[in-house]
């Protein structure tokens, strides 16, 4: 693929109780427009004794998407929020100032075999909303703009492009695009997008030039544009960028900030245990010890 700058293999994390794949950021690029961070989560087979239970963690300057493909996740958060998320359909919780939740396996699927799979990924807001107030957004899954072209599949999962836009409140020009394909097809709307743009291979693969790129890669355009590829039969991508900032954006912990100031304030607020509490949770992830000083 010509325009092709990188290719960047999954590197392990560990969230909770599950190893994930950090896809972004990683060292030769932060961010991808307004996206900081990406997570593919499982798939993961649990047994009727092992759960998701990521206890009350903070985050300031950013939103939060959360999709799955499989199982169901329980969010908890400050402002009172108590919502399950399911295949489908799309959780999306901005910090702004501050914000604290919880995300745990339902209380009716703990004592059962259970699948997990999906994407948790970070969107960080633009300088003047990076101190708003917090929010929560549920979207279901029939609310999620889907159409058809030359027999590929999309869903438009959060932004506006293509002459669609999704429900997704966001806060700055974005897209986060699903494409499926049956049959090996060919894609050229990289002139409809715009700013950065990149794709992560779900399952399947494409192939551009005689090279072909398989799952868990994520291809990062050289000139805010994907160059054309054919999708092989069976796969699934996301395309996903937007406009970047004009300022860089400091990724410490669960923090994003344009500012060393900001993310330093939240330290001291977190470390203080000063940040509002989930209802109805005790528990809390720690600062990571390393990194107190």
């Amino acid at each position: 693929m010509s325009n092709i700058k990188l290719i960047i293999e999954e590197r392990p994390s560990n969230i909770g109780n599950f190893m994930v794949g950090r896809l972004l950021p990683f060292r030769e690029k932060r961010m991808v427009g307004p996206f900081a961070f990406i997570d593919h989560m499982g798939p993961t087979c649990m047994s009727d004794y092992e759960n998701l239970d990521v206890p009350p963690h903070p985050h300031i300057g950013l939103s939060t998407l959360t999709y799955l493909f499989e199982g169901s996740i329980m969010h908890k958060d400050s402002l009172g929020t108590e919502m399950e998320i399911k295949p489908g359909q799309i959780n999306w919780m901005t910090a702004g100032k501050g914000i604290v939740h919880s995300e745990r396996t339902p209380a009716y699927l703990r004592s059962s075999d259970k699948m997990l799979h999906g994407l948790q990924i970070w969107v960080a807001l633009p300088k003047a909303l990076e101190e708003m107030e917090p929010s929560f957004f549920h979207v279901p899954e029939d609310q999620i703009p889907e159409w058809k072209t030359d027999n590929i599949a999309f869903k438009l999962i959060a932004g506006e492009v293509l002459g669609k836009k999704s429900p997704v409140p966001v806060y700055s020009p974005l897209y986060l695009l699903e494409l499926k394909s049956t049959t090996r097809q060919t894609v050229t709307i990289g002139k409809y997008l715009f700013g950065e743009s990149a794709l992560y291979i779900l399952e399947g693969s494409i192939e551009s030039e005689g090279t072909v790129f398989g799952p868990k890669q994520i291809l990062i355009a050289k000139d805010s544009k994907l160059c054309t590829f054919d999708m092989t039969e069976n796969t699934t991508i996301y395309i996903f960028g937007g406009e970047p900032f004009p300022e860089e954006r400091i990724i410490y912990w669960n923090f994003v900030a344009s500012t060393k100031e900001l993310i330093e304030k939240a330290k001291e607020k977190w470390l203080a245990q000063t940040f509002d509490k989930v209802p109805g949770e005790s528990e809390f992830v720690p600062l990571p010890e390393q990194n107190k000083k």
